[in-house]
C-alpha cells in the first residue's frame, strides 16, 4: 500500500465513529450480501451507481478496492456505471490523488486513468461509462445507488441480487466556489469512512 495512502486509511476510525446509525445500518446491509457471497466461495461483485458516474460513483468503487485489499479480503470485486456518460471527473481525480492515490491520465475524450492503490499491483481502470457497460456484470451483483437521481431513473433489476440506495451529496455544487477543494477532499473522506466501516464488519 502507497505510504501516504495508508496513513490516510489510518486515520479514518474517528470519521466512522460520525457514521449516523442509519447509514451503519445500510451499510451493513451490503456487509451481509458480502459476507454471504465469501462464505459460499463466490466473488462478491458490488456496482456503484451514480447519473454521470464522473464523481461519488467512481470514489465509491476506488475505495471499497483499496479498503478491501486493507482488509485482505480476496473475492469483493468493485465496478461503477452511470445512466449515461460523461468522464471521471478531474476534481474527482484530484481528490484521490491528495489522499495518496497515485494516478496516470491515459487520454483519449473519455479520459481512462490508472489509479494504483498499490504499485505493485494492478491499476483500477476507471473512466465514465454505463451501469450496463460490457465491463460492468451483468448478473449476481450488488447496485449501490449513490445518488437519488439514479436510484429513480435508473432501470435496473434483472441480474442484481439486490440494489440499495446511500446517497451522497454531490460534490458539484461546489465547482468553481472557493470551497471546491474543501468540498471534495470532504466527499472524498465521507465516502472512504463509509467503506472502511463496511468492509470492517467482515474481519
Amino acid at each position: 500500500m502507497n505510504t501516504a495512502l495508508q496513513e490516510y486509511i489510518n486515520s479514518l476510525e474517528e470519521n466512522v465513529e460520525q457514521i449516523p446509525k442509519e447509514r451503519k445500518e445500510k451499510l451493513g446491509e451490503i456487509s451481509d450480501s458480502i459476507w454471504t457471497k465469501l462464505r459460499d466461495k463466490k466473488s462478491a461483485k458490488l456496482t456503484f451507481i451514480c447519473t454521470h458516474n464522473s464523481r461519488r460513483s467512481h470514489l465509491c468503487q476506488i475505495w471499497a478496492a483499496t479498503l478491501a485489499d486493507h482488509f485482505d479480503l480476496d473475492g469483493v470485486e468493485t465496478y461503477s456505471g452511470g445512466t449515461e456518460v460523461t468522464a471521471f471527473n478531474p476534481r474527482a481525480v484530484e481528490a484521490i490523488r491528495r489522499a495518496g492515490f497515485i494516478v496516470e491520465n491515459t487520454g483519449g475524450e473519455n479520459r481512462h486513468y490508472k489509479v494504483y492503490y498499490d504499485e505493485q499491483k494492478e491499476p483500477l481502470i476507471c473512466y465514465s461509462k454505463t451501469f450496463d457497460d460490457e465491463s460492468n456484470p451483468d448478473k449476481g451483483f450488488v447496485a449501490v445507488m449513490t445518488c437519488s437521481d439514479a436510484d429513480q431513473n435508473c432501470p435496473l433489476g434483472l441480474g442484481t441480487d439486490f440494489r440499495i440506495t446511500i446517497p451522497y451529496e454531490d460534490p458539484k455544487q461546489a465547482d468553481g466556489t472557493p470551497r471546491e477543494v474543501q468540498t471534495y477532499d470532504e466527499r472524498c473522506r465521507q465516502i472512504a469512512a463509509e467503506m472502511y466501516y463496511m468492509l470492517s464488519q467482515l474481519n
